[in-house]
């Protein structure tokens, strides 16, 4: 389970790298276009927006993915407690030590 998680969280890492290279290769070309005459904002503003639009579900796409790794990996911390631990916890409960 956990190497196919692993796999999958790389997979989707490097495709929202790729969709990234590709947005940004395609706005930049689109500014160099709209550089030419101001009547073509008319007819490329909807496509530069869908361009943004792309940028911005790829963060989407990496905060969640930042959360799951950070859910994953506080599910592999370890929360056993040692013999020093349990006697703290064992004195607070009978009042010896706030």
């Amino acid at each position: 389970m956990k190497k196919d998680l692993d796999s999958l969280l790389e997979q989707a890492i490097e495709n929202i790298k790729n969709d990234r290279q590709t947005t940004e290769i395609l706005l930049e070309k689109l500014e160099k276009y709209l550089e030419v005459s101001p009547e073509r904002y008319a007819d490329s503003g909807t496509t530069a927006a869908k361009f943004v639009e792309t940028l911005q579900r790829s963060n989407e796409q990496l905060v969640k993915i930042a959360i799951l790794v950070q859910k994953k990996d506080a599910s592999l911390k370890d929360v056993s407690l040692d013999d020093s631990d349990r006697n703290q916890l064992f004195d607070i409960i009978n009042g010896g030590e706030e």
